[in-house]
């Protein structure tokens, strides 16, 4: 009979647990990664004027945009006040996923920087393979003995302001940009040569998670709370009717 007592009690105490504890949402959906690096970094992509080698430092990388097989990546500074670049990427396939960040880099002569080549993200199996303005590209190709990716299209922002959203002008213009692959020898090659595209089912499965966060905020629990509450009282009254009856 003590357990038939307890049993409202406990049932109780873990409705209103439900209630206040927070919702849980994909918490990866930008893949938000935050980056030190030691020394300066060419990157690719629309700059703010005069970044597009980032000094030594720290900064966050964000994914903008992923609806598609064109990916938007964008560094921010480290309080993520200041985008410095916004970049196309192509998704790269690996076989073996990581517990860690890894970047990649296109080791360049003494004396000039690093340029980012891609980006993987703890967990996935797939990465951001970055895509260079032709005359960026070919040079680096000759300088790395590499193929690298890259577009024609000459994209720059209409005024200097911060690219916040996935339909502003620009980031149309680099999802709809052609995406080709240069040698060291300036021919050029299909992108497949380069990268290798990850299983649609996977493109699917992330490309859903920002759902989470961008469902209507103007819903209530309370309807959800207001129904857990009649089952508890029902369950309570039912359990008082069984002891009155037992005793």
């Amino acid at each position: 009979m003590t357990f038939l007592k307890a049993v409202p009690t406990v049932f109780c105490a873990a409705l209103i647990g439900a209630a206040l504890s927070p919702s849980v949402k994909a918490d990866d959906w930008n893949r938000k990664t935050v980056i030190t690096f030691s020394n300066p970094v060419e990157t690719p992509g629309v700059h703010i004027k005069g970044w597009a080698v980032l000094p030594a430092g720290t900064y966050v990388f964000k994914i903008l945009d992923s609806a598609s097989d064109r990916h938007i990546v964008q560094i921010f500074n480290q309080d993520e006040t200041v985008v410095y670049a916004t970049i196309l990427a192509i998704p790269n396939y690996r076989l073996r996923a990581t517990d860690k960040t890894v970047m990649t880099f296109r080791e360049r002569p003494v004396g000039q920087p690093e340029a980012l080549r891609a980006w993987f993200y703890p967990g996935h199996n797939w990465g951001e393979e970055f895509v260079y303005p032709k005359e960026k590209a070919l040079e680096l190709a000759k300088e790395t003995n590499t193929v690298v990716l890259y577009t024609p299209a000459a994209i720059e922002p209409e005024v200097l302001a911060p690219i916040k959203s996935a339909d502003e002008p620009v980031v149309v213009e680099l999802k709809q940009a052609p995406v080709l692959a240069v040698k060291p020898t300036g021919e050029d090659v299909e992108v497949a040569q380069v990268v290798t595209a990850p299983p649609a089912e996977a493109l699917v499965a992330t490309n859903e998670a920002p759902v989470a966060e961008t469902l209507p905020k103007t819903a209530s629990p309370m309807p959800l709370i207001g129904l857990f509450g009649l089952l508890a009282l029902g369950a309570a009254f039912s359990l008082k009717f069984v002891r009155s009856r037992a005793q």
